[in-house]
């Protein structure tokens, strides 16, 4: 199967010599860190064999067929499914890069579901129905960064095909096809047969370039060929029916790790992904789920206490490399967005937040969490800060709306 592009975290896109990845890789990639609660059958990898697998995404792979024995009409089962998919192509970084993933269409309206990974730090959207060919504006309706779940809005669109989903749980030996975008160049999605190998699986899932890890449970494992690129793609039976979201596969070249063979691939039972677009939908935050724009503060963070790698998110703003080694325990600025909230109230590289709003931040993750979850664009909040010179001063700025996180 191709891969179809990957968005994220793009430290590297703002630091230099990394903006391509976009094109040819994830930077995440995922461990299996829990043995099989069923028995592997097939020829799929069990998990806990050591080393990795990116998250679906990338773009440039060529097209391999699936390492699994699946349905033998698998071309027949895909090309019913087909017309409910998506191309989901974003501008990531405002223009640093260029990612591209895939969608399932639930509903005539627009409303589209797919991985969190694959519109994370997306500044554009834009998506293209497989069904009836047309282009259509997205808007992100929600999203859980924990569960890797995403629901988009298609701006206009009506009579869409939809998927069809499965009403029964994905079973050990089950046979299946894995389709997803291919390449990133739209057209008819390129797909792969395979059978479930193991079900209630656990992965983590590792950025690596912020070290931040993402724990992700109850997962599908397949033999299905699921690579970098099928990201929000479909995992469907032999009826055509889904069962699960393409979330994780192995892969070619500099994402094949150490100790696991190509062709094993993880996805989110569609359950599970279903319930929580079902939340989205119905505007239900939680804890675990953001509804609606990202609040954004435009800065390049960087840890206060070691100078080491930031993030990009609308939880902060564009990733760089904190510069400093301010021995202030909070959240270091090594760059500033121009004409955001940060720059508009005047902070600056070298600066250090401590709070945000009242919440204490002491590290990029706690960043993220209070922007994400406590707080939401044309907030009025106040930040806490200690300045390049040891001074302890407090600023007003109201936050902008800004990408996923």
């Amino acid at each position: 199967m191709v891969a179809a592009g990957v968005v994220g975290l793009l430290v590297a896109a703002v630091a230099g010599g990394f903006a391509g990845y976009a094109l040819t890789g994830s930077h995440r990639t995922t461990t299996a860190s829990s043995p099989p609660s069923t028995p592997s059958t097939g020829g799929g990898v069990s998990p806990g064999a050591g080393g990795g697998f990116p998250f679906g995404g990338g773009s440039g792979s060529t097209a391999p067929t699936g390492s699994g024995s699946g349905p033998s009409d698998a071309a027949a089962i895909a090309s019913r499914v087909d017309p409910g998919l998506v191309d989901i192509n974003t501008i990531v970084d405002y223009g640093q890069a260029q990612a591209a993933g895939t969608g399932m269409v639930l509903t005539a309206d627009g409303e589209v579901l797919t991985n969190n990974h694959v519109i994370d730090g997306a500044t554009s959207i834009s998506v293209t129905d497989v069904g009836n060919g047309k282009t259509y504006s997205a808007t992100v309706l929600g999203y859980s960064v924990g569960s890797d779940v995403a629901v988009l809005q298609l701006a206009g669109a009506s009579g869409l095909q939809t998927v069809t989903t499965a009403s029964t749980a994905a079973s050990v030996g089950e046979q299946v096809v894995g389709i997803g975008n291919a390449g990133g160049s739209g057209g008819t999605p390129s797909y792969a047969g395979g059978t479930v190998t193991a079900t209630d699986q656990s992965i983590t899932a590792s950025d690596e370039l912020t070290g931040t890890d993402e724990q992700l449970t109850d997962m599908i494992e397949t033999n299905a060929d699921i690579q970098a690129g099928d990201s929000g793609g479909p995992l469907v039976n032999d009826s055509g029916q889904v069962i699960g979201m393409d979330t994780a596969g192995s892969s070619s070249g500099s994402f094949q790790f150490a100790g696991q063979a190509e062709g094993t691939g993880y996805a989110i039972p569609v359950a599970t992904a279903t319930s929580l677009a079902s939340q989205i939908v119905a505007g239900k935050a939680s804890s675990t789920v953001h509804i609606g724009a990202t609040a954004f503060l435009g800065v390049e963070t960087g840890e206060a206490s070691t100078g080491g790698p930031g993030g990009y998110g609308g939880y902060g703003g564009y990733g760089g490399y904190g510069g400093g080694f301010n021995s202030v325990s909070g959240v270091q600025i090594s760059g500033v967005v121009a004409n955001s909230a940060a720059a508009d109230a005047g902070l600056a590289q070298g600066d250090v937040i401590t709070s945000v709003g009242g919440y204490a931040v002491t590290s990029q993750s706690d960043l993220q969490d209070v922007l994400v979850t406590d707080m939401s664009p044309g907030q009025v909040v106040t930040v806490d800060y200690t300045d390049s010179t040891g001074e302890q001063e407090s600023v007003t700025v109201t936050l902008g709306s800004g990408p996923p996180a």
